[in-house]
């Protein structure tokens, strides 16, 4: 069903509707009522590109993506709807999976710095007003010019302890740096803590090369990111994270117009 330039995605009366894998670049959209396969659908693309050596990113709401990595079972629906398409040579397969959590519970660690995330999305993720993100903008300054890490909210904190306790040092090259806007983002930092903030922010970073691999035969690596919980306890650093990982994935991968296929997939499931 995959012959390196299209896959099988479904079909009706024996006639198969097919993928172009040198299509794969273009962004796409699975809509539909509850039940009728939306996540099914995402399933077999993320299946097929990695069975033609695609990487593949996904963020798993519902828990339901993680079967991905077995092996399916028969069941008489699924031989009903393969003979309506030509499936010949199908077979049930796992696929190589690496789970990812920010919590750490139900899969690999998954961690960003502080200067990674950069002040731009660490004010809007912290709901931070005009002067307060200014002054997060200032505490990456200054930390730059020092050659200062700002992995974890520990960090920004001394940092930010260091700006109110300078400030009329620094005002004449950052302005007035009011304790009562220190303040007010020290508070936040509590706040985005005790949503995951404390064990998001951290080393070791993630990098771009840990989801674009693959496995020694060649499939891609699916990179599930449990986001169920994440979800649940802090919407705004789920959707934060995603925005970051796009702006790396702009920023550090190079223009290459259009390849015979993707050099990674990306899913957004129950986006």
């Amino acid at each position: 069903m995959i012959d390196g330039q299209r896959f099988l995605l479904g079909g009706a009366d024996g006639a198969g509707v097919y993928q172009l894998a040198a299509m794969g670049n273009r962004h796409g959209l699975v809509t539909g009522a509850t039940g009728t396969g939306k996540t099914i659908t995402l399933q077999v693309l993320a299946e097929s590109f990695s069975r033609m050596g695609v990487p593949v990113f996904a963020a798993d709401i519902k828990g339901d993506l993680s079967g991905i990595a077995a092996p399916g079972n028969p069941h008489p629906k699924i031989d009903e709807r393969l003979a309506l398409m030509p499936a010949e040579g199908f077979a049930f397969e796992g696929n190589p999976t690496v789970f990812w959590d920010v919590f750490g519970v139900s899969g690999h660690p998954l961690r960003t710095s502080v200067s990674e995330m950069g002040p731009l999305l660490l004010s809007t993720l912290m709901e931070l007003n005009e002067t307060q993100t200014g002054i997060m903008y200032a505490c990456f300054r200054i930390a730059d010019e020092q050659g200062l890490l700002l992995l974890d909210l520990k960090d920004l904190r001394a940092m930010l302890s260091f700006m109110a306790e300078n400030a009329s040092e620094l005002r004449g090259t950052f302005g007035n740096i009011s304790p009562a806007s220190v303040g007010a983002i020290q508070r936040q930092l509590l706040v985005l803590e005790e949503q995951g903030g404390d064990v998001f922010f951290g080393e070791p970073a993630l990098a771009l090369a840990d989801l674009m691999h693959t496995d020694f035969s060649g499939r891609g690596v699916i990179s599930l990111l449990d986001a169920a919980g994440l979800m649940a306890r802090s919407p705004k650093i789920y959707a934060t994270f995603l925005l970051w990982l796009l702006s790396e994935l702009f920023e550090q991968l190079p223009e290459v117009g259009n390849p015979e296929r993707p050099s990674l997939v990306f899913f957004f499931d129950e986006a």
